[in-house]
């Protein structure tokens, strides 16, 4: 189910990523691409994304069923937290080498998947695909407090409204809300991260530092700048809340 729900959001919201990307690399959306080769890095998204999200929703559900929930109604928002923060980290071993290839084509629209991917192995190695690694975690975390327990509290509430368990549409409606908060709140995260992903080998962002990129972009461009994309980043992902959360529990539903 999680499997179909990433392949599903990923694809369909895959022109609003490349944009993101390219409002927040440092060379600026002009020369990053604009509005051109908007499906750059696709090929890497279409591999990446059911091993992802299947790896994230098996390690979120299973960390659920093991700690403490349901009658103790103040540990839920706990339990949810740490069980959305593991899913990351084991689901960011998958994502992040996607990530790379895939953000490195969005800024270079001419040069193919493959091509993007032999040069990053052949230049840095494996230890390439996993720039960014530390700093895909710091955001995803964060991300995750704050989605989660939100979407899961959201649904509570409106099961209990209306005396019965959400649909998936109801459901589908508190992942885009619960999504769209926390994309806002961790968009200076998420800029740090694509700096660090598309920094050039040897530069000072390539060590990975979260809080040096950070304080870079603040001092270069201010508020303006850790906040840059932050329009499209809500806008994919509360539609990508509303269709990965909503498909995830039909699809959960249709097998169960």
């Amino acid at each position: 189910a999680g499997g179909v729900a990433g392949v599903c959001v990923d694809l369909i919201l895959f022109p609003l990523d490349t944009v993101k990307t390219r409002l927040q690399s440092p060379q600026g959306f002009r020369k990053a691409g604009g509005f051109r080769g908007i499906y750059a890095g696709v090929p890497s998204t279409a591999i990446g994304s059911f091993p992802n999200a299947a790896a994230f929703f098996i390690t979120y559900e299973n960390v659920k069923s093991v700690l403490p929930h349901g009658s103790s109604s103040y540990l839920s928002p706990a339990t949810h937290m740490v069980a959305a923060s593991l899913g990351e980290v084991v689901a960011c071993l998958i994502r992040v080498p996607s990530e790379v290839v895939k953000q490195r084509a969005q800024v270079s629209p001419s040069s193919s998947t493959l091509r993007i991917l032999s040069h990053t192995l052949y230049h840095e190695g494996i230890q390439g695909l996993y720039r960014g690694y530390k700093s895909t975690v710091l955001r995803e975390i964060p991300f995750s407090l704050v989605q989660f327990p939100l979407w899961e509290s959201l649904k509570d509430l409106w099961s209990w409204k209306q005396g019965h368990v959400v649909d998936s549409w109801q459901s589908a409606v508190c992942g885009a809300f619960a999504g769209g908060f926390a994309a806002a709140v961790t968009t200076p995260l998420d800029v740090a991260k694509t700096r660090i992903m598309l920094a050039k080998a040897g530069s000072s962002n390539a060590s990975g530092n979260v809080l040096a990129a950070l304080g870079g972009i603040w001092r270069t461009q201010g508020l303006s700048g850790l906040f840059a994309g932050v329009v499209p980043r809500m806008a994919a992902i509360s539609l990508g809340g509303f269709i990965f959360l909503g498909t995830y529990e039909k699809t959960r539903q249709l097998l169960l």
